[in-house]
C-alpha cells in the first residue's frame, strides 16, 4: 500500500509526452517541456477509482487552481491498466476531469513507461520539482486516509509547495504516499 522504493531527491524529472484526456485543454499531447517556464511542477500519479484518490480529488483540484496563480504547473497522469480496470479508461478520465473541474492536464500513460520512469508505486503518488526540474518532494498529500476521520487538507504538499515557491528549502522529512498500487499490465509487473 505504501511506496517502497523511491526516486531520490535531486533526481531530474523524466521526460514524457502523453495524450491529454482533460477536455478543457482540447485534447492533444502534453510534454514535460510544455512546463519549462513554470517555477515549480507537480506530477501527480492518480486514477479515477482508487478510494485514496477519490478522497482528495476536489481538494487537489482546488490546490492546483490556487497554486497556479503562483506559477506552479500541475500535471496528473493515470497509468492504470484500463483493460483490467475500465473505470480508469481514457473516456472515464475525460468524465472525471470534467466532474472535478480539473484545471490541469490529465494524461494517460498507455504503456506505463512514464510511471516506471518515475518509479511511481501507488495512487496518489506525488512528485514536486523545482524550476530546474530536480525532485524536491515525493510524499503524501496529507494524513487523511479513507476511514481515518482526518480531514483532507493537503497540508504536507502545501508546505512543500510554499517552501519551493518562496525560495526556502523544502524539508527532507517527507512521509511517503499511501494509496492503491498502480494497476500494472501483466508485462509490466514489478519484479
Amino acid at each position: 500500500m505504501s511506496t517502497t522504493k523511491s526516486m531520490n531527491l535531486g533526481t531530474d524529472a523524466p521526460s514524457f509526452t502523453l495524450e491529454n484526456m482533460n477536455p478543457k485543454f482540447g485534447g492533444g499531447y502534453v510534454s514535460l517541456a510544455d512546463c519549462a517556464e513554470a517555477p515549480g511542477l507537480l506530477v501527480a500519479f492518480i486514477c479515477n477509482h482508487c478510494p485514496y484518490v477519490v478522497q482528495i480529488k476536489d481538494s487537489l483540484a482546488s490546490f492546483a487552481e490556487f497554486y497556479a496563480d503562483n506559477g506552479l504547473a500541475v500535471i496528473a497522469i493515470s497509468a492504470n491498466d484500463a483493460d483490467a480496470y475500465p473505470a480508469d479508461s481514457p473516456e472515464n478520465m475525460r468524465l472525471d476531469a470534467e466532474k472535478h473541474n480539473y484545471t490541469f492536464p490529465y494524461l494517460y500513460d498507455t504503456d506505463q513507461h512514464v510511471a516506471m520512469a518515475y518509479q511511481a508505486q501507488c495512487t496518489p503518488d506525488l512528485f514536486l520539482f523545482n524550476k530546474e526540474r530536480k525532485l524536491v518532494y515525493r510524499g503524501q498529500y496529507d494524513n487523511a486516509r479513507p476511514g481515518n476521520d482526518v480531514s483532507v487538507s493537503g497540508d504536507d504538499l502545501s508546505a512543500a509547495t510554499d517552501a519551493l515557491l518562496t525560495g526556502k528549502p523544502v524539508s527532507e522529512d517527507q512521509k511517503p504516499s499511501v494509496g492503491c498500487s498502480i494497476k500494472w499490465k501483466p508485462d509490466n509487473q514489478p519484479k
